[in-house]
């Protein structure tokens, strides 16, 4: 079985400036580290080097790209959450969200909408 990515908090923050920005340069990349993380241009070719070490990131001929792309780190970091901290019950993970925080009937029905979605594709394999 394939282990689940996990990012730190830095690392994500980081490959989140590529996602939004990609394809970009490494010196690009380094501007905006410093701009928004208040990193030195060693600490972002430390995290770039490691991230493409991981198989997340690409810096290839000085072009800095992504080979996992932002929503299969959050899919694979949320069904992690679920399992460790929820024994793999989206039920209880979808319980305790909302015993903490009143949702709008907006977001309400955006919730309604993803389920039924999710039902169909259940029961259309």
């Amino acid at each position: 079985m394939k282990k689940p990515l996990s990012l730190a908090e830095g690392e994500y923050r980081f490959a989140a400036l590529v996602w939004a920005n990609e394809p970009l340069s490494s010196g690009q990349l380094v501007r905006l580290a410093a701009e928004a993380l208040g990193w030195k241009k060693s600490t972002t070719y430390t995290v770039l080097k490691k991230l493409c070490e991981r198989g997340i990131l690409l810096n290839e001929g000085g072009a800095v790209t992504a080979l996992i792309k932002q929503d299969e780190v959050q899919r694979q970091t949320s069904a992690a959450v679920v399992e460790r901290t929820f024994g793999g019950s989206l039920p209880r993970f979808v319980a305790a969200f909302l015993n903490e925080k009143p949702i709008s009937e907006s977001e309400a029905a955006q919730i309604r909408a993803l389920l039924d979605a999710a039902q169909r594709r259940e029961e259309d394999p």
